[in-house]
């Protein structure tokens, strides 16, 4: 580590554990305080993390020397810990105690932290000092503006040269954040293809039930347009027909797609699924309006006379 923060192009270095940003390591455990019980992402790092990465403290300190020989193990938190253990107080200075061999101290907190990228949930989190263990071996560095491949190359010469028989392997965070960009968006991106081509079934179908509905009934357009019914209250009662129809069968499956947020399923935020039902809502009555606009707009221009004439 030495060696590495003595090169003009480094700017920070830092010890960590395999968990480090957007890699596909996760490292969790569960944290009671006062009996209240949460599941936590566990970061190992040393004092000049918060500079690597850039973290903003929002409250308290980041561990330092200090902390080396003190009774407790510091810890530093993010809010959304804070809000699952110490919702209504002030978490700086808290004691939390697992076991004997587990005693924590909160040193410090840090606003929200994503540690898998933007599109992953924000869960509890805590960084607490770096054990001299022999698995942590990665080791994040921060460079200056305008360094290039050519350190890469010398740094890692250099670090393979400190002991013998050591190995070392080269991963930019931007890359890895691409990748766990990818294995989330993938999925989403099949689910729409697959989402949107069942919709098109259904409006292909729905369009031609409307459409064999309406040829059924010209005589009865015909009468109504006989009796003076205007072509926009013809193709209205064909959009209300649809549209109580569609609101029926809403009504039944939404019974069934209030369950997930109230047995809380995947453990989502309750307002997600709020949204995704008005959307899906939304787009059930945009589906069957569209499907029954042109049949509607077809009816409404049957002429009496030709509707009683086939009659």
């Amino acid at each position: 580590m030495q060696r590495i923060r003595s090169y003009p192009e480094v700017e920070s270095a830092s010890r960590m554990s395999s968990n480090t940003p957007f890699s596909m390591s996760n490292m969790n455990n569960g944290i009671t305080y006062n009996n209240v019980h949460t599941m936590a992402e566990f970061y190992r790092s040393d004092e000049a993390l918060a500079q690597t990465l850039d973290l903003k403290l929002v409250a308290g300190r980041w561990f330092g020397p200090q902390d080396r020989a003190a009774q407790y193990t510091p810890l530093v938190i993010n809010r959304k810990f804070q809000e699952k253990l110490f919702p209504n107080e002030n978490p700086i200075g808290k004691v939390i105690k697992q076991d004997d061999k587990h005693v924590w101290k909160v040193v410090g907190m840090v606003d929200h932290f994503k540690g898998k990228g933007e599109f992953t949930g924000n869960t509890p989190a805590v960084f607490e000092s770096l054990m001299n263990t022999d698995w942590d071996k990665n080791i994040l560095i921060k460079t200056r503006p305008g360094t290039d491949a050519n350190f890469e190359a010398r740094l890692v010469k250099e670090v393979l040269g400190v002991g013998q028989g050591w190995g070392a392997e080269v991963t930019y965070l931007t890359e890895s954040r691409k990748n766990q960009h990818n294995l989330t968006l993938v999925p989403v991106i099949v689910f729409v293809i697959i989402s949107t081509f069942l919709l098109i079934n259904v409006g292909l179908g729905l369009f031609g039930i409307l459409n064999l509905n309406i040829a059924r009934r010209k005589s009865e357009i015909g009468l109504r347009r006989a009796m003076g019914a205007t072509e926009k209250t013809v193709s209205m009662q064909f959009l209300g027909e649809i549209w109580v129809l569609a609101t029926f069968s809403l009504l039944l499956g939404l019974l069934f797609a209030v369950q997930f947020p109230l047995m809380n399923v995947f453990d989502m935020d309750a307002n997600i699924y709020v949204l995704a039902i008005i959307a899906a809502v939304g787009v059930i009555y945009l589906l069957v309006t569209l499907c029954a606009w042109y049949p509607s707009r077809q009816a409404s221009l049957v002429q009496p006379a030709v509707a009683l004439h086939e009659e």
